[in-house]
């Protein structure tokens, strides 16, 4: 992972996103939660501009079914991690994830799945989405944080930026071990990790079978339901 310098952070950046986090009125309870996990560390600062852009496919792709609940969470720098209210507005998600910048430190893919595994046990949560380029932690711990993940139900999506093929190898793990699914992308198509996230926020919407109608006119719909299903 790259350590360049980047654009500085507010030193009020973390309680602003915070503060914003608390007013942001939650979703309607019967909206199907999903969590949205990004690698804020430095070398994600271009894809992090990405997803918040293309995220708010994921609601537009579920609107009509009923709307989604997305948590943003995230990690970054010296044991910083984040997590956002459950929200049913893209554009608060957007609003919450402009203000953060990325800061150089370790992956913290552990904390992202413990958290998931709690959050599962205060209520269903249908999906885990993860999107990353590197895993810098012990993979035999993570794999055994996604059984328990598989156990409860909750997928996770694990979506791949870059060339490492051991952190592939390992992201891969973790998808067919919770039950979810991999898939790689390049930032450089942002139409790519676009069409995944509204692929598996439709998954988390209306589950296989609505994943199973998406793909018959979204291609990254066919891809996402074909690693998903390549399993079972």
């Amino acid at each position: 992972m790259s350590d360049r310098a980047g654009p500085p952070s507010s030193p009020n950046a973390v309680a602003a996103f915070l503060d914003e986090a608390r007013r942001v009125a939650p979703a309607a309870g019967a909206a199907p939660r999903l969590i949205f996990a990004l690698d804020a560390t430095m070398s994600r600062q271009p894809t992090w501009d990405l997803a918040c852009t293309v995220q708010a496919g994921m609601f537009e792709a579920t609107a009509r079914l009923g709307g989604l609940a997305v948590q943003l969470v995230y990690f970054r720098g010296f044991g910083e991690c984040r997590a956002s209210r459950f929200v049913g507005d893209p554009r608060a998600l957007t609003g919450l994830m402009a203000g953060i910048t990325c800061r150089g430190g370790q992956t913290q893919i552990g904390r992202v799945l413990r958290h998931a595994r709690n959050e599962a046990g205060k209520g269903p949560v249908k999906a885990l989405i993860l999107v990353g380029d590197a895993i810098e932690e012990d993979l035999d711990g993570l794999c055994a944080l996604a059984g328990e993940l598989g156990l409860l139900g909750l997928p996770a999506f694990c979506f791949h930026e870059g060339p490492d093929t051991q952190a592939g190898t390992g992201f891969a793990e973790i998808a067919r071990l919770s039950g979810g699914a991999y898939a790689r992308f390049d930032a450089g198509a942002p139409g790519t990790l676009a069409g995944l996230l509204r692929a598996a926020a439709v998954y988390a919407s209306r589950g296989l079978d609505g994943l199973r109608l998406a793909a018959r006119e979204d291609a990254e719909a066919r891809r996402l339901l074909g690693a998903l299903t390549s399993g079972r």
